[in-house]
Formats: C-alpha cells, structure tokens, sequence
C-alpha cells in the first residue's frame, strides 16, 4: 500500500473510543448477547449455519479494507466484535431464515481484553459445525510504521514507547493466530485496489474451487515473500542475467525460458515438484486449506522464477486449479 492509501485503510484500523475500544459496525445488543449459542439443540438446521470469515492481521496492514470488500460483495460484517461473542452472532444469522449467509468478523488489538477468548470461541464453532476461514493480514515493520507515520496516529499497543515497540508486541500477541490462518495476504506492497483484487479473487465466486494457488516468483536478495507457504530455489541454474543477449529480458521472453529450461536438471525438477504440489495438494484439501502461495526465488526475481513461475503456474491450471501468476520483485533492479 502507499502512504496516501494507508489514511483510507489504516485509519479505522487505529481509531479509539474514550475507552480504547472501537464500536462495532453492527452493534450486537445486551438482549442478543443472552441468546443461548447452542445452534444444535436450538433445532435450526444445518443448512441454516452461516459461513464465517474472520479477518485479523496486523494493525494498519488493511483490516479494513479486507472488511469493506467482502461487505460490496453481499457479507455482513461486524467490526471489532468480541471474540465471545462470535457464536452468538453466528446463531443471529442461523436464525435469520437464510437472510444471513455470510458473516466477517474483524477480531485485532483493539479489543485485547476479549482476545484471549478467541481459541475457545473457535474451538466452539469447530464442534458446530460452523465453516470458518480466518485470512490474516501481514506487512513488513517499514511499511507499517510509514503508514502510521504517514497518518500521524500512534500504535494501538505501543504505549509510551516507539510505534516499533507497537508493532513487536502485536506479532507476538498474533503469532498463533497467524499460524492458523487459511490465508495470509501481505500488503506491504500492495495498494488499496490490490489488495481489493486479492480478496475479490478468493470470495466473489459463488462456487469456491477444491484449491487456489498463488504462484509468485521473488528474489532473494529482496527478502522471502512473509504469505509464502511453499518456497523453490531456482539458483542451481545457470542465470541468463550473465548471457549479455538475454540479460535485459525477463523470464517471460520465449529465449530465456528456453534457456532456462534447456539446463540440465530444469525439466526434471518441474516434473517432480509438479508431481510433489500434486501430493501436498490432496492433504490440503483433506484439511480443508483452500488457498496456497507458492513461491519460486533466483537471484533478482527477474529470469529463473519467472519462467519457471509461468511453467509451473500453467500445469496447476491445467489439472483443475485455480491459479494466479504474481512476478513480486520483476522490474526492480
């Protein structure tokens, strides 16, 4: 994101009442925070269970952003409800005759004295049956400080300290959270309309497929991608950066990928981690994971991952998996 993006994205994520706690979206009422969150034994039937999204991530990294998409696409979205109170509302819905199918709730920082009730309201919904997907949002520590820098608004946990100090306390608080997350998406060099594109990507269709993967080449010497859950080094390979003809084009140009793949050991090593992402593939559907980011790294990000990205991205999509090519670090040096 940029900065002239982060005062549109990071300033609800870093709003406060009076009491340090930010207001729900839908306030939920003391009368329907009694009702009893057994949606079993309260006879609605299973088909009736909402689906839940619960959006969390670091503070300034787009919550929101997240929240207000998924809300154009036809959700009902509940900001900063207290994690307690995820069942209850998830019953509301159940209740709703059909009129709520689709629930986000944004759970972070700024309600840290429920926080701590987040497992056990997960743990609850897991034995109801309820289909729940938690998508994280995560940012490097430079780009969240120039955005909190950028709209002049202190860390919700940084206290008397440095917006560093803020930032350090919230990943360790989020760290388990992150760890369970179906989907990780890092925004540090996204803009608000990417970001949007991300998540209209993952939850505009009616029809969800098995798996989507995200295929995106990197380079090293620019850092692993933070929302990787596979990573390749295409570096046992000869670099066309050093062939003078081929060093001002990028994987994408038929001659590099050519050469790149006429290297021994190119072949063979696509086949084989095709053939592995086929096996990982069946256990993540098996554990219900929808969404994997596959990343390929060189040097640079320019040449090896490229094609080999695009190689790989194209058999994906021809056994029936949804897949979106991202070339992070192409264009860089």
């Amino acid at each position: 994101m940029t900065e002239h993006d982060a005062q549109h994205t990071g300033e609800r994520d870093q709003t406060h009442n009076q009491e340090g706690e930010h207001q729900p979206r839908h306030a939920v009422q003391e009368s329907e925070a009694a009702v009893s969150t057994d949606i079993t034994s309260a006879g609605v039937p299973e088909s009736a269970i909402p689906e839940l999204v619960i959006i969390s991530g670091m503070s300034g990294a787009g919550r929101s952003t997240a929240a207000k998409c998924l809300e154009d696409l036809g959700w009902f979205v509940v900001d900063n409800l207290p994690p307690a109170l995820i069942p209850t509302m998830v019953e509301l819905g159940a209740r709703s005759q059909g009129n709520v199918a689709r629930i986000a709730v944004v759970v972070d920082v700024r309600g840290r004295r429920f926080f701590d009730n987040l497992r056990e309201s997960l743990a609850d919904l897991d034995t109801r049956g309820v289909t729940r997907r938690i998508v994280f949002l995560e940012s490097s520590d430079e780009a969240l400080v120039r955005r909190f820098e950028s709209v002049r608004r202190p860390h919700p946990l940084q206290g008397d300290g440095r917006i560093v100090d803020g930032i350090a306390a919230e990943r360790e608080l989020l760290r388990e959270l992150r760890g369970d997350a179906d989907l990780v998406i890092d925004t540090s060099s996204l803009n608000v309309h990417e970001l949007r594109a991300k998540m209209d990507a993952q939850f505009a269709g009616e029809e969800e497929p098995e798996l989507r993967a995200t295929v995106m080449s990197f380079g090293f010497k620019y850092g692993l991608p933070v929302d990787a859950d596979l990573v390749a080094d295409m570096r046992f390979l000869p670099n066309p950066h050093w062939v003078p003809e081929l060093r001002p084009y990028s994987g994408l140009n038929e001659e590099v990928a050519a050469y790149v793949f006429n290297q021994p050991g190119a072949k063979e090593f696509l086949d084989r981690y095709a053939e592995l992402l086929r096996l990982i593939a069946a256990g993540y559907r098996r554990e219900g994971k929808r969404y994997v980011t596959i990343a390929i790294g060189c040097t640079g990000g320019k040449h090896r991952s490229v094609a080999t990205s695009e190689k790989l991205a194209a058999r994906l999509a021809a056994e029936g998996v949804e897949t979106v090519v991202v070339h992070r670090d192409m264009g860089r040096e």
